[in-house]
């Protein structure tokens, strides 16, 4: 078994879920878990749907339960920031001067909110959203209705917020660089889908068009004047642009980079003994042959996983099928797959009309990314999207939209 410290730099899921998978598989020696924020490690998933709109509470945020790092001899320290790696020295210097040897170091440093440079944006009412002090002040501003938000972002992160502001009853103009929303995502059809859902419950699009500033009165925001000329009166807006890989420490220490920190499939760095997990990674993986840096949940919680393992000699792969959800108003979505491969127009089973439907992505094919809305669980739609997608199964286009084909009769028995 391997001995000697274990840094874990980054206090998200991916960090949270090594230290906890560390100690799981039988590592006894020292973990240290440095978290940035002045907050144990939690779950992002929820500070943009439940707990921003009031229906989660504290105890539906946290990566484990109270008193479990103690309790498992793992040595939390928050507001603790690391300022340098030297892989050489396989040392960590931290921002108060301290030092910290390792023996094996995880970067899971996480990506911070893409900032806009347009004039205004440092005013009183404009924010950004990635941290739980975010959402509660979001939250706070949002809760009395009445307010005109403009939100500038048509990604998943832009559509959830405009949808838990519209529920609070707040009016709501959203910005976005593409013609239709989640364009590059999941494509013009499903995008518009969404923007249906969105107008269907007052939300107005400005697409494409950007910010040219952010108006303001007395250090407070007032509005919102777009590429096109147009002000659009606001008291709060969300800029939701994207998020930017946390590379600086890997970057200065000389690790290889690319997109983030570049891992193979086991998430090892360029650099020996140092690993990388969660969004900050651009790791190779198997069913691909190609790299892919994800900021889901479900991908720091598999990267956690495997960084572990691999730091303790095992074998362990980052070969699990990409997979999110959202909730927008009364839709809840999943996705697996891997958007990179999915292009052109999905096959559809089911009715956009009725918000109940399975979208399918092929390529010569094969399954290789598929979305289900509102579809029933017991079907586990997801289930057989994932099976698919791993057995490389050829499937016929008729058969995917065909209703009267089960489901689960896609996949080739065992």
């Amino acid at each position: 078994m391997v001995s000697g410290n274990i840094v874990i730099v980054g206090g998200g899921l991916a960090g949270a879920t090594a230290a906890k998978t560390l100690r799981a598989e039988g590592y006894s020696g020292p973990v240290i878990l440095l978290a940035e924020e002045g907050h144990p490690p939690y779950l992002r998933p929820p500070l943009s749907k439940d707990y921003l709109l009031g229906r989660a509470g504290e105890e539906a945020l946290p990566v484990v339960p109270d008193g479990w790092y103690e309790d498992n001899g793992v040595e939390l320290r928050l507001a603790a920031a690391a300022a340098a790696v030297d892989p050489g020295a396989r040392r960590v210097t931290l921002r108060d001067g301290r030092t910290l040897d390792y023996s094996s170091l995880l970067l899971a440093t996480g990506a911070r909110p893409r900032r806009i440079p347009v004039p205004g944006s440092d005013l009183d009412g404009v924010s950004t959203f990635r941290t739980v002090d975010d959402s509660r002040r979001l939250r706070e501003g949002l809760a009395g209705g009445g307010r005109k938000v403009v939100m500038i972002g048509s990604g998943w992160i832009g559509l959830e917020l405009a949808a838990a502001a519209s529920a609070y009853g707040n009016a709501v103009t959203l910005l976005g660089l593409e013609q239709v929303p989640l364009e590059a995502a999941v494509g013009r059809e499903l995008g518009g889908f969404f923007r249906s859902l969105h107008e269907d419950h007052g939300v107005r699009f400005r697409l494409p068009a950007s910010a040219a500033a952010i108006k303001g009165q007395s250090g407070r925001v007032t509005g919102v004047e777009t590429d096109a000329g147009e002000v659009l009166p606001a008291d709060l807006v969300i800029i939701a642009v994207g998020v930017v890989p946390e590379v600086a420490l890997a970057d200065a220490a000389g690790i290889a980079l690319r997109n983030g920190i570049l891992t193979d499939a086991s998430l090892r760095t360029s650099a020996p003994g140092v690993f990388a997990a969660g969004d900050v990674a651009n790791a190779l993986h198997p069913y691909t042959g190609e790299h892919h840096r994800s900021e889901h949940w479900a991908n720091a919680l598999a990267g956690g996983k495997v960084a572990a393992r691999a730091m303790l000699g095992m074998e362990a792969a980052l070969d699990a099928v990409p997979y999110f959800y959202t909730d927008q108003f009364d839709v809840s979505m999943e996705y697996s797959g891997f958007a990179s491969l999915a292009s052109g127009p999905p096959t559809v089973r089911g009715s956009f009309e009725a918000k109940e439907f399975l979208a399918f992505w092929q390529r010569e094919g094969r399954v290789v990314a598929g979305m289900s809305v509102n579809w029933p669980r017991s079907a586990k739609p997801q289930q057989t999207i994932k099976q698919l997608i791993n057995t490389g199964t050829a499937v016929s286009p008729a058969d995917l939209a065909d209703p009267g084909v089960p489901l689960g009769g896609l996949v080739p028995a065992a």
